[in-house]
């Protein structure tokens, strides 16, 4: 029976891959004993134990750019984690440590791979997140999201292009499928607007606009998740009070669980450019227009955008520069040239990787001990 570590935290494009990289190794290996290490008030304390795996924490949190009394206070936590870090392992005893990425990974794979226990990465991005970036010179693989990251891994030992693990349910429905459960005519086009789960104020700003110009067009379908804190400020600034009040032409909705029925729906996409957001659109070969959130680390939405409009799979419009004028544009644009909305759906799917969570449980289980 293999006993594994699994630990990402902080955001769920560090905690969803995580998850889908456990599932596959269930699939793969029914009897494994898998621990999930996060922190007390990261997202995952809340996702992970609602999937049934065992779950235990670290105090851990990033550090700060300039030294303060905080930057003293967390790198005693820093320190203090290192021990319990390896107080787990020392009971648990794995046979191979998985981390996904964010400040919890540091501590537990570190220790795993000073006592020479078998360990992997994953990272999402483009751009490497500081905590992989220094764990790539201690562990056993480095498993990247996109080629071009392979730059950031030099001193690693081994780097392997798997692409970025896929909740499987993304690939599950037809397109029949997510037009029933919208109730949408084939020809409706349709389009998915979405800044992830906690929404995108710059997005969602400019879809007011849009959704007053597409209002009574015949053959459209503006699908908008605004996040939960967004959504009554959106329904306010159109003046409606629910998400289906400004016709059959839009609707509106804080959250969507069943994602995969959207995608599964859309023609096209607005979205933000998170890995995970990214890998969804590319094995559904969904064409996109990117608004990269500014303020990510290193800037790495930019970057990832950057591949899928280099690859022709995309169009980029910079956060700042965002207008409903430039939204209007590009849907009306691609509505009249379905040739080229095609042809980048094609391209799309050529970056998808749907077995990459196949590929990392994979490549995790052969190296373990």
């Amino acid at each position: 029976m293999k006993r594994i570590i699994i630990s990402g935290g902080g955001t769920g494009g560090h905690i969803y891959p995580a998850i889908t990289i456990y599932k596959e190794i269930m699939k793969q290996n029914p009897d494994a004993q898998v621990l999930y290490v996060g922190t007390e008030k990261g997202l995952e304390a809340t996702l992970v134990p609602k999937e049934g795996i065992e779950f235990t924490t670290l105090p851990v949190q990033g550090l700060q750019r300039k030294l303060s009394l905080g930057t003293l206070v967390t790198l005693g936590k820093t320190a203090f984690s290192l021990v319990k870090a390896n107080t787990i392992i020392s009971n648990f005893k794995p046979d191979v440590v998985i981390g996904t990425g964010g400040y919890v990974c540091g501590p537990i794979l570190m220790a795993a791979a000073l006592r020479n226990i078998p360990t992997l990465i994953q990272e999402q991005n483009v751009i490497a997140g500081i905590t992989n970036k220094i764990l790539s010179r201690f562990v056993d693989i480095v498993a990247v999201g996109y080629k071009d990251a392979e730059a950031s891994f030099s001193k690693a030992k081994r780097v392997v292009y798997t692409g970025n693990p896929v909740r499987p349910d993304v690939l599950v429905d037809t397109r029949a499928d997510g037009r029933n459960y919208f109730n949408l005519s084939d020809d409706t086009f349709t389009v998915l607007i979405a800044g992830g789960s906690r929404g995108a104020r710059t997005i969602n700003n400019a879809m007011i606009d849009v959704h007053k110009h597409f209002q009574g067009t015949k053959g459209i379908k503006l699908i908008h998740i605004t996040g939960d804190g967004e959504y009554k400020s959106v329904l306010s600034q159109l003046g409606i009070t629910d998400g289906d009040g400004l016709g059959d032409s839009s609707v509106i909705l804080p959250y969507l669980h069943d994602m995969p029925k959207a995608l599964a729906a859309a023609d096209l996409a607005v979205f933000r450019s998170g890995a995970i957001g990214l890998a969804e659109l590319a094995v559904r070969g969904i064409p996109s227009v990117l608004v990269p959130y500014p303020y990510a680390a290193e800037d790495h939405q930019t970057y990832n955008a950057r591949i899928f409009v280099q690859e022709g799979a995309a169009h980029m419009i910079v956060d700042q520069m965002l207008s409903a004028h430039d939204l209007i544009g590009e849907i009306e644009m691609f509505m009249a040239n379905r040739d080229l909305l095609s042809q980048m759906g094609e391209r799309a799917l050529q970056l998808g990787k749907p077995n990459a969570a196949h590929d990392i449980a994979k490549l995790a289980l052969s190296i373990a001990k």
